[in-house]
């Protein structure tokens, strides 16, 4: 079996963006993954890194949970709204606390080495904006900030993504081909990471692009 995690983020039970994990999950476990879904604005932590990177902070129960299902999971899947071009506040603390020098990355002649290769990703994300604001206005702010700043940095390869624009204006018919679209997307990236094998990435996947499909 392919054992996946899903890490979640919007505080509202009824949103979209969680019926986009639900459906995610279920394409998932049809191919006979095993997958474990995480609510980040559920999860008991302590969001501010204090003490910053200079001293360690010992995981809260439900932080280790999570750091033990992303350590296990061939596949991380993470489905969010973005708000202020990024990520909502419970899962910046997440990131936070989860992604640690030694733990996730370290420098090696002064170059970042992801220490979480061996794993694919990819991240759904939700947002009002209509696609040409997201592009000319934000730039792909969450591509710099979370695709290739924080998931290629770890290490996470490849890592693929869906922007979900115009969320407010979607109406039932493109609301149901979203859900089925990702539900298939659950299916096809379960089946990707039970053939790959996990082995070491390379410092290309730091600096590479991510695919959208």
């Amino acid at each position: 079996m392919t054992p996946m995690t899903i890490v979640t983020a919007h505080p509202n039970p009824a949103s979209f963006s969680r019926a986009l994990a639900d459906a995610y999950a279920t394409g998932a476990r049809r191919t006979g993954a095993t997958v474990q879904t995480f609510d980040a604005t559920e999860l008991h932590f302590d969001p501010i890194l204090r003490g910053a990177h200079a001293t360690p902070m010992a995981d809260e129960p439900d932080l280790a949970r999570l750091r033990a299902a992303i350590d296990g999971a061939s596949h991380v899947a993470w489905f969010f709204p973005t708000w202020w071009a990024g990520l909502p506040a419970a899962l910046k603390g997440l990131v936070d606390r989860l992604f640690l020098p030694k733990v996730s990355f370290l420098y090696e002649g002064g170059l970042p080495k992801g220490l979480l290769k061996g794993r694919s990703s990819r991240y759904v994300a939700t947002m009002d904006s209509p696609a040409a604001w997201y592009w000319l206005a934000h730039h792909d702010a969450l591509g710099g900030s979370f695709g290739r700043g924080t998931l290629q940095f770890v290490g996470f390869g490849p890592v693929t993504r869906n922007l979900v624009f115009g969320v407010r204006t979607l109406d039932e018919r493109a609301r149901a081909q979203w859900l089925s679209r990702v539900e298939a997307l659950g299916a096809k990236d379960a089946t990707a990471a039970r053939s790959r094998p996990r082995s070491a990435g390379t410092a290309r996947g730091l600096i590479s692009g991510m695919a959208q499909n």
